[in-house]
């Protein structure tokens, strides 16, 4: 399946989805026919079910109508996968029999990355696509504040990474797409969410801050305000690359900072002679020292590592950031047949299914992780 076979799937306003080529496009949504749900949240049954009956109510909101044609594929592409990894998540309680598909949402973005990845989807599409699979649920519980912060956190944050009209409208089609008892309560949410969002002034853009400081401090937590800058003390200018095995890091690196210092795992494992997967402690204990020494300095340093989860990357993130660095993020990919071609060519003990396997675990870094995110794809 290519990416053209993928932009006929959209309906145009008033049009009818194909269900059977969508199926075709997305083999994996088959298993939402026999995904079952919780009663409480989805009277209307199976995953399938509920998926269709979403994309008929978002088809039927005059704002798809009314949308320019690259908005309505991200926000149609969304609503066909947003649930594609509930079959997967899915566990039943013993005792109660209800029903959950814990980080279904999370998941669900990366299986779609994958195979909007593998279709050759321009990155642009693909990610926005994906960032709204991650967090389709928020809007649903935002205006009343969470774990993720306050609603006002929740909506600056997420206008640096989604685009919130159509986050509001994937919600909105996702709550007319069900049967339950509160769903014209969480329509309002919504609704509010979207009104807040406007008075910030992140309604369709990203919410200005001071500076760049004050945008990456506010988004980790410190007590700041988005208007007023923060005063920081300069430290270590770093680059950290991001991306799969044989994506071109070292070449990057190599073509635009050739004299900086470079911090790297795979250095580190070398020089202690041990194979992917041997000693990771060990070789992460090697690398964080080289990378404090550098940080004390204050000198300029490459951190070249994957750094494909958020979790590894707040790992690298957080040491930088308490020695005071001004960090950029550079991420990297290649299209799936050449990074394997790569990697068999390499001198690395990595095998390309090792490889492969990574790809479970790929989440890509989003704008709010570093002073500036670059995207060089």
């Amino acid at each position: 399946m290519r990416y053209e076979h993928l932009q006929a799937l959209v309906p145009a306003p008033g049009g009818q989805p194909d269900y059977r080529a969508c199926l075709a496009a997305f083999p994996a949504l088959e298993h939402a026919k026999t995904t079952p749900q919780e009663p409480a949240h989805h009277r209307e049954g199976d995953v399938w079910t509920h998926t269709t009956m979403v994309i008929e109510a978002l088809l039927a909101l005059p704002a798809y109508q009314a949308a320019p044609r690259a908005d309505r594929e991200i926000v149609f592409l969304a609503a066909l996968l947003h649930d594609i990894a509930k079959a997967g998540t899915t566990r039943v309680d013993p005792v109660t029999g209800a029903i959950g598909h814990p980080g279904h949402s999370r998941q669900g973005a990366i299986d779609a990355r994958i195979a909007l990845w593998d279709a050759g989807v321009p990155f642009a599409v693909r990610e926005a696509v994906c960032r709204m699979i991650a967090v389709h649920q928020v809007p649903f519980f935002a205006i009343g504040g969470s774990r993720r912060g306050t609603p006002e956190f929740i909506a600056r944050e997420l206008s640096w990474q989604v685009d919130i009209p159509l986050l509001c409208l994937l919600a909105e089609a996702d709550m007319r797409g069900r049967i339950c008892d509160d769903a014209q309560r969480v329509l309002d949410d919504i609704e509010l969410f979207r009104e807040l969002a406007r008075e910030e002034g992140c309604y369709g853009r990203p919410r200005a801050f001071a500076d760049a400081h004050t945008a990456l401090s506010y988004f980790r937590g410190a007590d700041v305000h988005p208007d007023y800058p923060l005063f920081r003390t300069p430290g270590s200018q770093v680059i950290v690359m991001s991306g799969l095995p044989a994506s071109g890091k070292n070449t990057w690196v190599a073509r635009h900072h050739p004299d900086l210092p470079v911090v790297s795992f795979d250095d580190a494992r070398d020089a202690l002679g041990l194979r992917h997967g041997q000693n990771e402690g060990a070789v992460a204990h090697r690398a964080v020292d080289a990378a404090k020494a550098l940080l004390r300095d204050r000198r300029p340093f490459v951190w070249n590592a994957t750094n494909l989860s958020p979790l590894m990357r707040k790992k690298t993130l957080d040491l930088l950031y308490a020695y005071g660095a001004d960090v950029t993020l550079v991420y990297l990919e290649q299209p799936r047949a050449e990074l394997l071609r790569r990697n068999a060519r390499r001198d690395t003990s990595l095998t390309n299914r090792a490889l492969e396997a990574m790809l479970l675990r790929w989440d890509l870094p989003l704008p709010t992780e570093a002073h500036a995110v670059r995207y060089e794809v």
